[in-house]
């Protein structure tokens, strides 16, 4: 898929607005992959978890632990980065949602980055815009995801694209600090077909993410 970007914030510090294509990672990608997850927690995360932790990230790593992971990859999920002229500047994850609060046969925005210095120039919205057709073809009738309650810029990046707070909250344990999270939904079938609801019999607690998963979205 070609997507051309938009809403190029600085077109002097971007250049020429190019392209951006979306297509499935392959192995070769692993490391570029990393690098753009890694920086973008660096990025979205300041402020958010401890300092320290940010900076012993590594995206050797992060790499090391991602080949593993693609190789053991549950079933339906997608991959996808964000690439211009040769170089991935974007990634996301596309697959069943995890929580068990939510039925099964619902989709899951599993994770989103954007190389920092290309946030707000389209490329999130291309990613996120490719997703969201994947868990359309996928038949997921909801799309779910995860975001850090302090992080303002992608509630915003997300509320513009449709999703809204279902109610859900929960807290990860970043670097010794408790990090709460919003869970966000958007329905992809018409507005007057019913939304997907939990059996009764679904535990109440919140999902925490299974060992090896993808780490859920920060931004755009």
């Amino acid at each position: 898929m070609d997507w051309s970007e938009e809403g190029t914030a600085d077109p002097l510090r971007h250049g020429v607005r190019r392209a951006v294509r979306i297509r499935e990672v392959t192995a070769a990608d692993v490391d570029a992959v990393s690098a753009v997850r890694v920086r973008g927690w660096q990025h979205a995360y300041r402020g958010l978890v401890p300092q320290a932790y940010l900076d012993a990230m590594s995206v050797e790593e992060d790499a090391e632990r991602r080949r593993e992971w693609y190789g053991r990859k549950a079933p339906g999920v997608s991959d996808l980065v964000a690439e211009r002229a040769g170089e991935v500047i974007g990634w996301a994850a596309v697959g069943p949602a995890r929580d068990p609060d939510v039925a099964p046969g619902n989709g899951e925005l599993l994770a989103l980055y954007v190389a920092p210095e290309l946030i707000g120039t389209g490329v999130g919205r291309a990613l996120l815009a490719a997703g969201t057709a994947d868990a359309r073809a996928k038949g997921f009738p909801t799309l779910y995801l995860w975001v850090v309650r302090g992080n303002t810029l992608a509630r915003r990046f997300y509320a513009r694209a449709g999703f809204v707070p279902d109610g859900a909250e929960e807290a990860e344990e970043v670097g010794g600090r408790s990090v709460p999270e919003l869970r966000y939904r958007r329905r992809l079938t018409p507005e007057s077909a019913p939304l997907t609801s939990a059996p009764e019999s679904a535990p109440p607690e919140s999902a925490r993410p299974a060992p090896g998963s993808p780490p859920r979205p920060g931004g755009s």
